[in-house]
């Protein structure tokens, strides 16, 4: 009985690891608000909601975004990526990602996609790539579906360029 308990445990471990690098989306409920305006970016006066529902594009710049909340969105990318400086897993480093050219940590094997991308990872490009990797980079080896809400979108970014050194 103890057996079966222990290999149901690791089991649903296993589908828990796999469901944050392959296939779980962010939750759509919109994460509040900074608190802190330094963490800030401003925000527009139509919401970022509204201008998706009259189908123009959104823009990373048009959020107000929450640090705290992108490190807990950051939990989606931690089974394959860390923020420590030339640790490489199953994703390269994302240690200083924001300026980064795409393609250029070392010792990771990019894809050929990644490498002769051009990309550069602004904010902006980055909140863009991370909607949907394999339709904004076709040929990447990130299998990564996306997190499809904007707002947890934008926290991750403005967590990522918080943790540039």
């Amino acid at each position: 009985m103890k057996r079966n308990f222990l290999m149901g445990a690791a089991a649903l471990a296993a589908l828990a690891t796999l469901s944050a690098c392959g296939g779980k989306q962010a939750d759509d409920t919109a994460a509040p608000a900074a608190t802190d305006t330094a963490a800030a970016t401003p925000a527009m006066t139509e919401t970022p909601a509204a201008a998706a529902a009259d189908g123009a594009k959104v823009e990373y710049a048009s959020f107000t975004t929450d640090v705290a909340a992108g490190e807990k969105t950051f939990a989606l990318c931690r089974s394959c990526h860390v923020l420590d400086e030339g640790v490489n897993r199953v994703g390269p480093s994302l240690y200083n990602v924001v300026g980064r050219q795409a393609g250029s940590v070392a010792g990771y094997s990019y894809s050929d996609a990644n490498k002769g991308s051009g990309v550069t990872w602004t904010e902006e490009v980055l909140f863009e790539y991370l909607e949907d990797p394999k339709a904004f980079m076709p040929g990447t080896k990130m299998a990564f579906p996306g997190i499809k809400d904007a707002q947890d979108r934008a926290n991750l970014v403005a967590y990522l360029a918080s943790t540039k050194k």
